[in-house]
């Protein structure tokens, strides 16, 4: 029987016809719907992708055609949303400067309105999403996305190496992902940069958890250089760029809760704020651009990143319903028993391990200063003072507990 060709298979005829294209779309990671939009112009000028080409080169200065791609985002035309207009202008002008014939920077402009809200995350839905994934592949993903901040196309090259040595016995482990897989492909002014980032607790057990399942359906262990997202049944391959963008629409779908890979970087930002962290440490975490900074981190660095990052652990982590603990709360917590152990170690209180027995628990000292401090010391509550303090007992210090400590 013959195969039917299909919508894709007209549109990768027409453009295997042109070296010009081939070459723009093998940089490319979505090919096919940018392939289509140029076609879209193309049919709307009545020129090929050469002659487009050549009315830029053989003149320049006349702009001829940024002047036509003006004139066709201007046209109405129906079926034609602007979205549609954005991505069109998008192609022409990226397969222009990867001819190296690049149109003005003033043409093709076309503004985005937000229509839809951005999907308002809490922890009971990314806790449904991930109660609701279908195995260990997807909850692992769930948790590592929402955790690192990695972007969707960052995910397809992936590898193991790019995580942190002996990452499985680390407590925050880090991924150290270099610029040819971020944002820009380290050119021009994206070059050096680097996204340093880590695994929540919960992240690195499901990812341990996933690695190991997946291994067992591999029937090998998995190398540094095997990439770490890969489709759940044979051959195995790397999960793609579509591969991600249906999954998260599955998932969704599975779970009844709206959110994509890129909610998962919000969630990660919407944290790092909540810890009030320096905004330029927040863009190395998301594998942004630094400005007036230059790459790659030391490890110095990495670590003052890795104890800034754990104070927004509470608020990533959501497989479980405990409670996060607010910052403030913490620092208030760390302050008091710093207090504590400041006004013990003056006055030699629990000199051994032993805690101070009540008074009422303790036998009468006769024999003046003890080796133990437990009878010419003692820890009191206030209601007890003034018996104390009758007995000839001296205050020596209030604690913020409300106990306080005397002295004979």
């Amino acid at each position: 029987m013959e195969k039917k060709e299909t919508r894709k298979d007209e549109i990768r005829i027409w453009a295997d016809q042109y070296p010009e294209v081939k070459r723009w779309l093998a940089k490319l990671q979505e090919k096919d719907q940018s392939a289509q939009s140029l076609r879209t112009f193309c049919q709307w000028t009545q020129k090929s992708p050469p002659e487009l080409l050549e009315l830029k080169v053989k003149d320049p200065t006349a702009n001829k055609v940024e002047k036509l791609l003006d004139d066709y985002l201007a046209e109405e035309v129906p079926g034609v949303t602007n979205s549609i207009k954005f991505h069109i202008s998008t192609a022409v002008k990226s397969f222009f400067k990867h001819n190296y014939a690049d149109l003005a920077r003033a043409s093709g402009v076309v503004t985005l309105e937000q229509v839809k809200p951005y999907h308002k995350l809490v922890k009971e839905g990314l806790r449904r999403l991930w109660t609701y994934a279908q195995n260990q592949r997807d909850r692992a993903l769930i948790t590592f996305v929402n955790s690192t901040a990695i972007a969707k196309e960052t995910l397809t090259h992936l590898k193991w190496k790019h995580l942190e040595e002996n990452w499985e016995k680390i407590d925050l482990p880090t991924i150290n992902i270099g610029s040819e897989f971020l944002k820009g492909h380290g050119v021009a002014k994206y070059k050096g940069v680097r996204q340093i980032t880590f695994l929540t607790p919960e992240a690195k057990r499901d990812l341990a958890n996933y690695k190991e399942w997946m291994e067992g359906k591999l029937g090998r262990k998995l190398t540094m250089e095997d990439n770490i997202w890969l489709e759940t049944y044979a051959p195995y391959k790397p999960l793609s760029y579509k591969g991600f963008g249906a999954l998260s629409w599955q998932l969704s779908r599975n779970a009844g809760v709206p959110w994509s890979w890129h909610d998962g970087r919000r969630w990660v930002n919407t944290a790092l704020e909540g810890v009030k962290i320096n905004p330029n440490w927040a863009k190395k975490i998301r594998g942004r651009k630094v400005r007036g900074e230059d790459s790659p981190y030391s490890q110095p660095l990495i670590e003052q990143l890795r104890e800034t990052f754990r104070e927004a652990v509470p608020l990533l982590e959501f497989t479980s319903e405990r409670q996060a603990i607010p910052k403030e709360a913490q620092e208030r917590l760390a302050l008091l028993e710093e207090e504590q152990k400041a006004i013990k170690r003056q006055f030699g209180i629990f000199r051994k391990t032993r805690h101070i027995k009540p008074p009422e628990d303790e036998p009468e000292n006769e024999g003046g200063d003890c080796e133990d401090c437990n009878h010419c010391q003692r820890l009191v509550g206030e209601e007890d003072l003034a018996k104390f303090l009758g007995e000839g007992w001296k205050v020596v210090a209030a604690l913020p507990s409300g106990k306080i400590v005397i002295d004979r």
